[in-house]
Order: structure tokens, then sequence, then C-alpha cells
């Protein structure tokens, strides 16, 4: 089920056996570019590596070269209702745009966006969303949301195909999880062309984060898949770092650590939930994809710690210190973070694969 076309977004390969992108999208105005650039280079810092920025009128149209021109990441212009912004984003130099069947227009409004898209040798999102199908679609959706999404993608593939462009991916887009799971997975049977998978709308960080995960997870493990956006109310940097853990999850990518820790229960003699915590902050500041287990008891937490890159396990007010599966040291619980990113920067200045 997974893509055999691939396309490129800029210099990122979508679909075609390549990794699974992880792509946000700016909450700034398109019109300040000061604002749009920082947002960018925070969203690649933690990365990001695909950008959408709303190009909704005229003013934002005539900014978007100067954030193309400054941007470290490929720039997807993001238009809803007037196909010319489409066209104007394209001849900016846009990496892609995304466009909306429910609300661009007839054919031949498509037609003028895919007849600039081959010219500039830029792809197209086909961006389908349960709130904003076409209006011919409506009495389906009411018996069938899902079913919806994926009629309203497919007449849109197939009319790409008639007009012989094949530079494109696709999306269907539900705030519900199952639905959004259930459209995907009909798509994914019926063509060959990348698939860009997220959760729209799924609300702020707490459930936003719960709803993305099974969602875009659910999918993902079936190996249906080739770009992410988790959407999320808030600071969109929490969506790339939401994106990471979704695919670390799977083992499909591994940016940064992967902090185990154990639920806690009333075996547990230390304060397990204050050590994960300061291990969690301290670990940001770590990019090595190494893998951290704080364990609160004598049951798991050896055998966890001892599979894992580092780790602590704790027994009654102190713990031991584990590196690359073996003891090195006991201390008491007061200094147990302390000595973990201690065996951690040993292990990183002294060269060793961590």
């Amino acid at each position: 089920m997974a893509s055999k076309i691939q396309i490129h977004v800029g210099n990122v390969a979508v679909g075609g056996g390549a990794p699974v992108s992880v792509q946000s999208m700016t909450n700034t105005d398109s019109s300040d570019v000061g604002a749009t650039l920082s947002q960018i280079r925070s969203l690649a810092a933690y990365g990001c590596e695909i950008v959408r920025v709303a190009i909704p009128d005229d003013n934002a149209l005539s900014c978007l070269p100067a954030i193309i021109a400054e941007s470290l990441l490929p720039v997807v212009a993001d238009v809803h209702f007037h196909a010319r912004l489409a066209v104007g984003a394209l001849a900016a130099g846009a990496a892609g745009v995304r466009i909306n069947p429910g609300n661009i227009g007839g054919r031949a409004r498509v037609e003028e966006v895919v007849e600039a898209a081959r010219k500039a040798e830029a792809p197209i999102r086909i961006g389908v969303n349960s709130g904003s199908l076409p209006k011919k679609m409506r009495p389906l959706a009411e018996k069938d949301r899902a079913g919806a999404l994926v009629a309203t993608t497919l007449e849109y593939v197939h009319m790409f195909e008639e007009l012989g462009f094949s530079n494109f991916k696709v999306s269907a887009k539900s705030s519900s999880v199952r639905e959004t799971i259930d459209a995907n997975l009909a798509l994914a049977a019926e063509i060959d062309y990348p698939v860009h998978l997220g959760v729209t709308e799924a609300g702020t960080v707490r459930a936003g984060v719960v709803k993305s995960a099974v969602g875009i997870g659910a999918l993902l493990a079936r190996g249906v898949g080739d770009t992410i956006r988790v959407s999320l109310t808030g600071d969109p940097v929490d969506e790339v770092r939401t994106a990471y853990e979704i695919l670390k999850s799977l083992g499909l990518r591994r940016r940064g650590p992967d902090l185990i820790s154990c639920p806690t229960c009333g075996r547990a003699e230390v304060d397990v939930a204050e050590l994960a915590l300061q291990v969690e902050e301290r670990l940001q500041e770590h990019g090595a994809g190494i893998e951290v287990a704080v364990m609160g008891c004598v049951v798991n937490g050896p055998g966890e710690a001892r599979h894992a890159d580092f780790g602590i396990a704790c027994g009654r007010g102190e713990g031991l210190i584990f590196a690359h599966g073996k003891p090195v040291r006991k201390e008491p619980a007061s200094r147990l973070v302390e000595a973990l990113f201690e065996e951690i920067e040993k292990g990183a200045g002294s060269g060793e694969s961590i």
C-alpha cells in the first residue's frame, strides 16, 4: 500500500520509498516577513523539513519571494479560493502549492494551476478537508464522510491524470480520527501517488497530540503515508516534536534522544516522576539519537536500563547508573540525574557510538 511514485518538494523526496518527511505550517501573518522567517528558523532547528505558508491575498503573495529567498526550508504556498494566487506563488519560486478542491474553483481554474506547476516543475498537493468539501459532495458526506473525502480526492487525481500531470501528492483529512484512517486506507488501495497524512484541526497540545498519534500512527503502521503534519493549536514547533515522536515510536525515523520511563507504582521508593521530568528537560540539549531509561524499581528497572544506551534503575533512596548495558555506579537519589548525564557526556567525549 506504500506509494510507488516519488516527487520532490524542493530538495525533499516524498514517496517512492523515501523516509517519511516532517512538515509544519507557520501561523504568523505571512505579510510579516521577519516574523515568518523567524518561525521557519525555529521549525528548522527542531527538524522540520517542509514548511507551508498561507497566501490569502495579494499582500501575502508580494511578500512570498522575500520569505522564499531566506527560508531554510522548502516553502509550500497554501492557497484557498483564488487560483491566481497559486499561479503567482509558483511564479515567485514556491517549492509547491496546496490547493483545496472545495474552494479553488472549476476545472478551468485547476488547469491554470497545473500548467503553472508544470512550468515551474513544482508539485501540487490536492488537499481535501472534510470541513470544506465541494458542494456536490455534501449529500454523500451526510451519509459517508470518509467516502466523500475519497471521492473528492480521486476526482482530482483523475483530472490531473487527464491533464498529463503526475507531480502531485494527496491528502484526505478530517478532524475525526476514524474518518481520517478510513479515508486514507481506501485511498492508498486505489492510488500510487504520495500521501500526506494528518488529522486536521486536532486541537490543543493535550488532545491534539493524542488524536494525531492515533490517526497518523495507525496509518503509518499499515504502511500508508509519505509525509506528515501534526495540526495543533499553538506553537508549530510542538507539531514537529510530536511528529518525530510518532515516527520514533514506530521505528521509522529517529531524531534526538528517546526517553523510557516507568509509570510508577507502589514499589517505587524514589520520586520517579520528578526524576523523569528532570532527565527529559536535560535531554532537550542533546541531539544524539540515544535511548535513556528512568526506572523506579527492581522489577523491570535493571532490564530496561540494560537495554537502553544509558539508564537509571532506582532502589530505596538510591539507584544504579547504567551505560551501554552495564551498571557503572551507585548514587543517592539526589545525585542520580547529575550522575546519569556525567556518563552520557563521558560517552560523547570518548567518541563512543551513542
